[in-house]
């Protein structure tokens, strides 16, 4: 199992919610079971690494809010120290008598290594350190985490209110102040739970002295005793010991408690504390300057160390006099370009009073791409991408029938590096994630063998496909596979996705374009149609319609003709959807089966078919039944149109007039390579083959 595979599994392990219970048993097992030293040592190296991440976790993370399940990894981190310091007690206990390598090598080397191979020493730098952490850092970390609490507690109903009263003026949205309301929760609990946090590590500082102790003690007891060691040599063993066991369990509990203090010391802002010092710290050069004359003077006094506090003098003297040119050049670029005067610049942004032209208005057809993405769009880093999009919008305008209007491309670094998202009319409909130094091998469902890669699907029509590389486009190829490169993958989804939401982008200026061109060659048509038949927004709805049902309208002549003998007796869009569909039937059916001339259709039980005849509630409703039938209508209609899709045959049900327009709503979404025609739509010199009968 090679790395990848092994990462994979405790990925997909950590996803099946199994990690965090299993470590928890584990760390429970800790205290009951035996473990050998070379599992002490694996644990102790595990115990120390985890320390390091988490205090460097907390240097760098912007707001203390962002590591808010840091009291839960405290808490594990200390069972885990404690369920170590069990498990080494006993083997201390039980081979201490054997020497200093009894507990395992890292114990040996903080005895022997770090300590120099003394006790004594060992001991009071053990003391020192239990000091430091229980005295200083714990004590004081307790103490902030309480009153950080408290005074966060009590602030709670003043940020509620604070929050009510922007939202009752305008400056917060309903979705903003309940976003801050949330995050003032979430501070709340946060506080609470490092309150409690601060204990666990104050209680493992206790507990700690107390097992160094018992280890000492009870390691003297038993080697004189049982074991029939000398007192000298029985403290030298067990000393040794328990002095390297204190120390590997002693200093991943200090970098905790370092790391819990400094946590609840930190200000909630949007930087991380390295950005903090520099910002309020270094960013005074006259306190630098000031330090470096006092320390200078310093140096220059007999009997100091004047080398080191001269040189020190000097950093702290060149530090203040690289702060300073810098703060001259920035005022300086602030002046150069700087504000004019305030007749001359007009009102700032902040006074001057609201427009229409500060509204902004959503875009049509948007693609949001993330950073990794932008050279795919960017022509001067010889992306495509742009010219594929403009050739997909030529194609669909001519299908159509009305221009697809521009796409709106623009980065956006809240998405991930490799995902881009499509919207329409400002709401998102689709999103997806490519990789622009890899080709997608696309399974179209005949392939010959695997491919190795990053298996995924296509993001247009889901089909399985694999992430290659690109040296392995001729092999994929060889196997069978489709093989596009990143900017035909996003060309295509955009494609799909604008042909399902065509008539959500044509609107009253696009149709009055098209009929101001049918006007030049049919005038007279267009000026007794619109709007002495019917209006304007009617007509807009029923060539929507005829989009959203996969009806292109270059036809227009047809449907304009249409509309004008249907219009005076009715001006309901369904029933002129329904007339226009009657006329344009030889395109529409032409456009499902090409130029053969047999039409294989499913069909509906003709007692099915007659129950929703007569149940139906409206024209615009559908019929009235028990909902179990509808789903097993779309089982039945999904499974047929499946097998017609297997076969290279288009999927089309042939039903009622009547029925039609429910149905083609009813199967639009849930089975979407079906097309509904009714009876009068199939032209004269069609024949006709039923494939299937869906009954009840």
């Amino acid at each position: 199992m090679n790395a990848r595979s092994a990462a994979a599994m405790l990925l997909e392990f950590g996803r099946n919610g199994l990690a965090v219970p299993v470590l928890l048993l584990v760390m429970m097992a800790m205290f009951v079971l035996p473990l050998p030293p070379l599992a002490l040592d694996v644990l102790f190296t595990f115990n120390i690494s985890l320390s390091l991440v988490v205090i460097l976790a907390v240097i760098y993370v912007r707001r203390p809010l962002d590591f808010a399940v840091f009291p839960t990894v405290l808490l594990a981190a200390t069972l885990l120290r404690l369920g170590l310091n069990v498990a080494s007690t006993r083997v201390v206990l039980m081979q201490g008598h054997t020497g200093p390598a009894a507990a395992g090598e890292v114990i040996e080397s903080f005895g022997a290594f770090v300590i120099g191979g003394d006790y004594a020493v060992g001991i009071v730098v053990f003391a020192i350190l239990v000091i430091i952490n229980f005295v200083v850092i714990t004590k004081g970390a307790g103490r902030v985490s309480e009153v950080s609490a408290r005074f966060t507690l009590d602030a709670m109903p003043g940020k509620q209110m604070a929050i009510d009263a922007d939202l009752n003026a305008g400056v917060l949205s309903q979705a903003e102040a309940q976003a801050r309301r949330q995050e003032i929760r979430e501070e709340a609990d946060f506080y609470g739970a490092m309150d409690g946090a601060s204990k666990f590590v104050r209680g493992d500082a206790v507990a700690g002295i107390l097992i160094v102790l018992i280890n000492l003690f009870g390691g003297l007891a038993i080697g004189t005793i049982q074991h029939g060691l000398g007192f000298g040599e029985a403290l030298r063993s067990y000393a040794l010991l328990t002095v390297g066991d204190g120390l590997v369990a002693q200093i991943p509990a200090l970098l905790l408690s370092v790391a819990t203090a400094v946590l609840v010391t930190r200000i909630s802002r949007s930087s991380d504390m390295s950005e903090q010092v520099a910002a309020q710290v270094l960013s005074q050069p006259r306190a630098l300057g000031v330090a470096a004359v006092i320390i200078g003077v310093m140096g220059m006094v007999p009997g100091m160390p004047n080398v080191a506090f001269l040189l020190m003098a000097a950093i702290c003297a060149g530090g203040a006099l690289l702060l300073r040119r810098r703060r001259d050049a920035m005022a300086l670029a602030e002046v150069a370009g700087g504000a004019q005067p305030a007749a001359a610049a007009g009102p700032s942004a902040e006074s001057r009073e609201l427009t229409w032209d500060d509204v902004e208005q959503v875009d049509l057809v948007g693609l949001e791409v993330g950073y990794r993405l932008i050279p795919l769009v960017d022509k001067a880093q010889g992306g495509e991408l742009m010219g594929r999009i403009k050739g997909v919008r030529r194609k669909l305008s001519e299908e159509l029938g009305f221009l697809i209007q521009a796409v709106h491309i623009r980065d956006n670094l809240d998405l991930p590096p490799n995902a881009y998202r499509i919207s329409v009319l400002g709401v998102p409909v689709g999103e997806s994630e490519v990789f622009p130094d890899r080709d997608l091998a696309i399974n179209p469902g005949q392939v010959s063998g695997p491919l190795a890669g990053l298996e995924t699907r296509d993001p247009a029509f889901g089909l399985e496909a694999v992430w290659i590389e690109r040296p392995r486009r001729e092999q994929a190829q060889t196997l069978g596979y489709t093989v596009v490169d990143a900017g035909t993958v996003i060309a295509t989804h955009l494609s799909h996705l604008l042909q399902q939401h065509a008539h959500e982008l044509l609107g009253h200026e696009d149709v009055q374009q098209l009929l101001d061109r049918l006007k030049r060659s049919a005038p007279k048509l267009v000026e007794d149609l619109v709007p002495k038949v019917l209006p304007l927004s009617v007509m807009v709805k029923v060539l929507q319609n005829l989009l959203a049902e996969r009806v292109p309208i270059r036809n227009l002549r047809t449907i304009c003709e249409t509309l004008a003998e249907h219009g005076p007796r009715t001006q309901d869009p369904a029933q002129l959807t329904t007339a226009v569909r009657v006329a344009l039937g030889r395109s529409i059916v032409q456009g499902i089966t090409g130029l053969r001339q047999e039409l294989p259709v499913i069909t509906l039980d003709p007692k099915l078919e007659q129950m929703l005849s007569d149940t139906m509630l409206g024209d615009d409703a559908g019929p009235g039944f028990e909902p179990g039938l509808t789903d097993r209508m779309h089982q039945s209609l999904a499974e047929s149109a499946r097998r017609q899709e297997m076969a290279g045959e288009p999927a089309v049900l042939l039903v009622s007039p009547k029925l039609r327009p429910w149905l083609a709503r009813l199967t639009r979404h849930s089975v979407p390579g079906l097309n509904v025609l009714a009876y009068n739509e199939v032209p004269e010199n069609r024949r006709i083959r039923v494939v299937a009968a869906v009954g009840r």
